[in-house]
């Protein structure tokens, strides 16, 4: 059953408000994990020796990632939610632990491949979630509070992050998260029971085949990440596994995503780009502010603050006035902001400006991703039916990770080659900056649905 046509209160109110309160606390403690990690893994890279497995810790999160998106995608559109959302918590909590207890740079690898399984399922999850209880009115809200459960631990996760990592130690990074979600989870799974959140209307489509091309789609990432290990073949395995990512991908997506099809394919495909240019980017900013300024942890964290409070803010923009500015100018005004802000990162990198100009810099980026990402899951779940929800959510979520784990990979690739000169700051940034500008094709083609953003 869904709500979808019941009329809208708030968020904040009645029948939602447990709902809302549970599922940003999910994406809170995210945002603490995705923040915290990026700002002490150039701590842990070196106190574990794992500087060539430095990308592969990013990216082999995103690839498993894409098996827990098809996994509980296809298991939320043949019935409810609670028990997918459950099974992904767990192994994001398993993750987490084996991961802060790591003795060796491959076995930190392994515990952030079973994060990224949890990580998403858990997404797509709490989309469908979304789809299912909130009315088409409120999902701008709805998103637009998810952005904002960022600004929090964007104010007190990289600065927390860093000092826990120079004072303690970095492993209470990971196993302090895994506490963190154990309670939270147990209080808000009491909250989801008794909800309607199974479909009337369950899917019978197989599941094995899509399972398949996404084990394919994750071993085929995790392929390219470590390309760098062999030598003069790096290259030709690079392209073995962009192939594989491709043929693999295309029954996960919508047809014609990769031909920027106009509508839902073209939506889901400007998604994987933007998070390729923007999470690609991002790793390499407090890794810059630590090894060519010379900044701590703590200070280094310090350094996506900015970006993840613009982030919130752009949001709260689109939530409300998502519909009144339209999605071809949020496409242009988001595309202009991160192309800024990746062209004065490469900038400051190339030229050695102040620290303070790549920090303030990097805030346009949160601003245009913050207009361009909610408004694209707004889009996907406008685009969508009780049958396909599921799928397009997942879908959605796979294309951002598999274009955040294939630009990271490439750029570790570059990074690593570069090692030793000035460049590869330089060249990280404006890898970023031809994937940002590619994104205008398929943004320009997006489409209207059915979206709704809520009245002001």
């Amino acid at each position: 059953m869904t709500t979808a046509s019941q009329p809208a209160t708030g968020i904040w109110q009645g029948r939602f408000v447990w709902v809302t309160v549970g599922a940003v606390a999910l994406i809170f403690l995210a945002a603490i994990q995705s923040l915290a990690v990026t700002t002490v893994m150039p701590v842990v890279s070196a106190d574990l020796d794992g500087e060539r497995l430095y990308a592969v810790a990013f990216a082999g999160t995103l690839a498993t990632s894409v098996i827990g998106m098809v996994a509980v995608g296809a298991w939320c559109d043949r019935g409810g939610v609670l028990a997918p959302l459950s099974t992904a918590v767990v192994l994001f909590v398993a993750g987490l632990l084996i991961s802060g207890l790591a003795l060796s740079m491959p076995t930190l690898v392994v515990g952030r491949l079973v994060q990224g399984l949890g990580t998403g399922g858990q997404t797509v999850a709490l989309y469908v979630v979304v789809a299912r209880v909130y009315p088409s009115a409120l999902h701008g809200r709805v998103f637009a509070a998810f952005s904002a459960a960022w600004v929090v631990p964007s104010l007190i996760g990289p600065f927390l992050a860093g000092a826990v990592a120079e004072f303690l130690h970095w492993r209470w990074v990971f196993l302090g998260v895994a506490a963190l979600t154990v309670v939270a989870f147990a209080m808000v799974v009491a909250r989801l029971h008794g909800l309607p959140l199974h479909t009337d209307e369950p899917a019978t489509s197989r599941v094995a085949p899509r399972l398949a091309c996404a084990v394919a789609v994750a071993v085929g990432a995790l392929g390219l990440s470590l390309a760098g290990e062999l030598g003069a073949w790096a290259w030709a395995a690079v392209a073995a596994s962009v192939v594989v990512i491709g043929l693999a991908s295309r029954p996960l997506l919508p047809r014609g995503t990769l031909i920027a099809a106009r509508g839902l394919p073209s939506v889901v495909l400007m998604r994987g780009l933007i998070a390729g240019a923007l999470f690609g980017a991002e790793i390499y900013v407090p890794y810059l502010l630590i090894d060519e300024y010379a900044f701590s942890p703590t200070w280094a964290g310090l350094g996506l603050t900015a970006a993840a409070l613009a982030w919130a803010a752009a949001a709260d923009v689109q939530g409300r006035f998502g519909d009144r500015i339209g999605n071809t100018r949020i496409t242009l005004i988001g595309i202009a902001l991160l192309v800024a802000s990746l062209v004065v990162a490469a900038t400051t990198a190339l030229l050695g400006l102040h620290p303070a100009v790549l920090i303030a810099g990097w805030g346009l980026a949160g601003g245009g991703m913050g207009l361009m990402y909610p408004r694209l899951t707004v889009l996907t779940l406008a685009y969508s039916t009780p049958k396909n929800q599921g799928f397009n959510s997942s879908a959605l979520s796979i294309s951002d990770a598999v274009g955040s784990a294939s630009s990271i990979a490439v750029m570790g690739l570059v990074f690593t080659a570069l090692v030793g000169t000035d460049a590869g700051f330089p060249a990280v940034f404006a890898i970023a900056v031809v994937l940002a500008l590619a994104a205008l094709v398929p943004g320009l083609r997006l489409g209207h649905a059915h979206e709704a953003a809520p009245r002001v």
